[in-house]
């Protein structure tokens, strides 16, 4: 199974479910201890029943408010106002349709695959990635973004990696592209599958200080330097000499580093030079800096055989998107759904 790069992006509105033996338009969530009345139950309206699963319409309106909080981020002007019109009634039916896969799953057995294990990894990829040192950190972020906290962040990762492996299992695997397809796309679009650029560059850095004089006398240091780069001393043995930066120690060499690593007008004055070339002086709010490129390496596709599965990924997607909608709609054929509220009632709010 392949790992989703994205904190979380559910192909369908998740929801945790909830087994139903009765079909009344009312359960009891929980019984609560009032001093006055002695037990009291607290009841949650049923909206839908699907397959046994129900939405009740906290869940429902929890979908919501995360569905909204995410149009709001993106959107603004009369797009919000249209995605926001359109949204309860995608949200409604996402939410329907992430039971029904949910259960075509279990039928194709792909559910003992997605162990707590096998979550918990995708977790740590995803902390990785984003720079989260700890649960808490993620969690915090979770709730930020999300409104939820980890433990339920977890029932919906396994929801979605679920719902990905069925649509993989029954749709992606049998929209056919030809070999042939796959060669013309890659020789149409070899700038797309190119190697970073690499390059390896010396760095001398003058720091201009707090105050004026600090900044004359950076300047002073930079004159002086550059006199003797024309008298013929090598640029690493004045970094060694004259360099504030800790990779004075190194003579300056910052190592191989792929283009787009380095801020853009240090980045752009390396690659413009020639090997063993030197920069002008490129100044910044705090420094004076000198770069030498050490060497570099021009960009190359990558081999057909390297992006092949990357290309068939691509070109299966929009193909793909009228299976989905056709397997789904088959499913809530086939799928026992019921509107104990009626749906319109449901979508007026």
């Amino acid at each position: 199974m392949q790992s989703t790069r994205i904190l979380l992006a559910p192909a369908f509105a998740l929801i945790c479910a909830m087994p139903i033996a009765a079909s009344a338009a009312l359960v009891v969530l929980a019984t609560t201890a009032s001093p006055a009345l002695g037990p009291v139950e607290v009841r949650e309206e049923i909206l839908v029943i699907v397959n046994g699963h129900i939405i009740t319409h906290r869940q429902f309106q929890q979908a919501v408010e995360q569905e909204h909080a995410a149009l709001y981020r993106q959107f603004s002007g009369k797009e919000l106002d249209e995605k926001l019109k359109e949204g309860r009634e995608k949200t409604l039916q996402g939410l329907i349709d992430s039971f029904l896969v949910e259960d075509k799953a279990n039928d194709l057995g792909l559910a003992q695959r997605v162990s707590d294990e096998y979550i918990r990894n995708y977790v740590e990829d995803i902390k990785k990635q984003n720079n989260f040192a700890t649960d808490a950190d993620f969690e915090k972020a979770l709730r930020s973004s999300m409104g939820i906290g980890l433990p339920e962040y977890l029932k919906h990762a396994k929801q979605q990696i679920l719902q990905q492996e069925v649509l993989r299992s029954e749709v992606y695997t049998k929209v056919a592209i030809e070999d042939q397809e796959l060669r013309a796309y890659y020789l149409d679009h070899k700038d797309e599958y190119k190697n970073a650029t690499r390059f390896r560059v010396r760095e001398l850095v003058l720091a201009k200080g707090a105050t004026p004089a600090d900044g004359e006398a950076a300047r002073a240091t930079l004159a002086k330097v550059q006199a003797e780069l024309q008298g013929g001393k090598p640029f690493e043995e004045l970094v060694k000499l004259y360099s504030s930066s800790p990779s004075k120690d190194t003579g300056g060499d910052l190592g191989w580093m792929e283009k787009g690593l380095l801020r853009p007008s240090i980045e752009q004055a390396a690659l413009s030079l020639k090997a063993g070339g030197i920069s002008g002086p490129i100044e910044t709010d705090k420094d004076i800096i000198l770069v030498q490129l050490i060497q570099s390496e021009n960009e190359e596709a990558k081999p057909f055989a390297d992006v092949k599965a990357q290309i068939m990924e691509k070109l299966q997607e929009p193909k793909a998107q009228n299976a989905i909608q056709q397997y789904l709609n088959n499913l809530r054929t086939r799928g026992n759904v019921r509107f104990m509220v009626p749906k319109e009632q449901i979508l007026k709010g």
